[in-house]
């Protein structure tokens, strides 16, 4: 499975600040163990 991973700043107005949150859009649910795994 491939999966397209954004990287954003979360808790912030300003690039590079805040808190780092992983964004993965996803095209049905995925199973609690590859949830998980990620």
């Amino acid at each position: 499975m491939k999966l397209t991973l954004y990287q954003i700043d979360a808790f912030t107005s300003k690039l590079f600040g805040g808190n780092p949150a992983a964004v993965i859009p996803l095209d049905k649910w995925i199973d609690d163990d590859l949830m998980q795994r990620l």
